[in-house]
């Protein structure tokens, strides 16, 4: 089996997959994390692995960036590799004042500017959620770690460069932060009667424009990955 985009066999994806954007984070999160990672996609560099957290299989691929990307990456693992849940691990700008840099944040929903939606023919706006035993799960395990991560809204939007200089007033009505995959992923879980969580770390903040240096990221994200992990462990031992 395989398509245009993803040479993997049949099996060879675990039934959690961790989705950071980045191709290089996924080889990190692998190399770092997993025991006995194989590579099992590198169709345009979009690199997928497969290996063991603390005995329980995981794997890891990148969805690119964006909400078309995340779209095609998370649609053929629902429904040609039988993933049942995708947890994306990412960065995203603050637009609340009530986040820090470093904050790891969950996406109880996702607010849009994208019409990704559109395609599901619904005769009004769909709102596009978590999973909530994931999201459940997920808490708890950082709670565990001594992590109380910010639990609200984010901004799924298809500009990174905001020429409308409005991504603020989406932070007015409570959103924590900006991103780009959200919303798509979550629809697509939708759709395909599956389980999505997005966990991201507060990198920059559009209230102050404090950023994280390079070295902080590696760091902060570490925390975000751990979480991620630990919450498809514990998935795994549910019915």
């Amino acid at each position: 089996m395989g398509t245009p985009h993803n040479e993997a066999a049949n099996g060879a994806f675990a039934k959690t997959v961790l989705m950071p954007g980045d191709p290089l984070r996924a080889k990190f999160i692998a190399e770092t994390f997993l025991e006995d990672a194989q590579l099992v996609n590198h169709v345009r560099g979009v690199n997928g692995y497969t290996g063991t957290y603390h005995g329980t299989p995981v794997s890891v691929m990148a969805s690119g960036m964006g909400m078309p990307s995340i779209g095609i990456y998370s649609h053929e693992l629902y429904h040609f590799y039988d993933v049942d849940n995708i947890i994306r691990v990412g960065s995203a700008g603050a637009i609340s004042p009530k986040l820090k840099l470093r904050d790891v944040v969950m996406a109880q929903g996702a607010c849009t500017d994208s019409n990704y939606a559109h395609q599901f023919g619904l005769p009004g706006l769909f709102a596009p959620i978590a999973d909530f035993r994931l999201l459940e799960t997920a808490v708890a395990v950082a709670r565990r770690m001594g992590v109380e991560p910010p639990v609200g809204n984010l901004l799924s939007s298809d500009v990174f460069y905001d020429k409308s200089g409005r991504t603020m007033e989406w932070g007015a009505m409570g959103v924590l932060a900006v991103e780009m995959e959200t919303a798509a992923l979550y629809c697509n879980a939708a759709e395909a009667g599956k389980r999505a969580l997005t966990i991201c770390t507060v990198s920059d903040s559009l209230v102050t424009g404090e950023e994280l240096s390079a070295a902080d990221r590696q760091t902060t994200f570490t925390r975000m990955m751990e979480i991620a992990l630990e919450t498809a462990v514990e998935m795994a031992k549910q019915p």
